[in-house]
């Protein structure tokens, strides 16, 4: 079994988020790796369909069962991409869970302030005034400015664009509420954990896997079974 982990809007760099939590796992014996979206990788700019192909052809690469993990757009990218042979369970991480039909723009943000900044070139990126009060409060300072380091545009068609595949209405799924973060409150996350085989709540922020592995692990550990 193995773990692929598909990353949120606005950064780069999947294997950085990931790493606490791959070296939790890699001391259970269980290999991970991160998907390269080229929506936030590449020149010029993919779209949400690229982001899926890249998942796709890390599913293709091997025979091996794969638990695919996607944290906030990232489950916009598993729902397009995961229908494949290799996926035992869909994980999603304080994420969004679309139907086949839906776009990310769908699911709004209420009456919140903007929280992305359009280049006016076909990206936008995050404001970064906002990004640690509400996507990384529980960052130390030294992780903070790595991460910050890693944030980058991102072409904005993803956030319009219409899946055309919804994998968690084949394959087993868990949604991980984050019932401490505050950029996407948990009751948004509920509505879409109700689409989801299991639920698992935990008491943490936007990113887990970075500040939590260890409780992040066990989720995966459980998801592998």
């Amino acid at each position: 079994m193995r773990i692929l982990f598909v990353h949120g809007a606005f950064v780069r760099d999947g294997a950085w988020w990931w790493q606490p939590t791959a070296d939790v796992l890699a001391g259970h014996g269980l290999r991970s790796s991160a998907a390269v979206l080229p929506s936030c990788e590449s020149e010029p700019r993919g779209d949400l369909h690229n982001d899926a192909a890249a998942v796709r052809a890390l599913l293709d690469a091997s025979d091996e069962p794969a638990v695919v993990v996607g944290h906030s757009y990232g489950g916009m990218v598993i729902s397009e991409a995961a229908g494949h042979a290799a996926v035992h369970r869909l994980v999603y991480v304080t994420s969004f869970l679309p139907d086949a039909g839906e776009a990310l723009a769908d699911f709004g943000s209420g009456d919140a302030p903007p929280r992305h900044v359009s280049h006016g070139d076909g990206t936008a990126s995050v404001r970064e005034e906002v990004v640690r009060p509400l996507f990384a409060q529980d960052f130390d300072d030294v992780t903070y400015t790595a991460a910050a380091e890693r944030l980058t545009p991102q072409n904005e068609a993803v956030f319009g664009q219409r899946t055309t595949k919804a994998a968690w209405r084949e394959i087993p799924s868990t949604y991980v509420v984050c019932a401490e973060d505050l950029a996407t409150p948990p009751e948004t996350q509920r509505v879409h954990a109700a689409r989801a085989t299991d639920v698992v709540e935990l008491p943490v922020a936007h990113h887990p896997f970075v500040t939590r592995p260890e409780l992040m692990a066990e989720v995966l550990l459980q998801s592998t079974r």
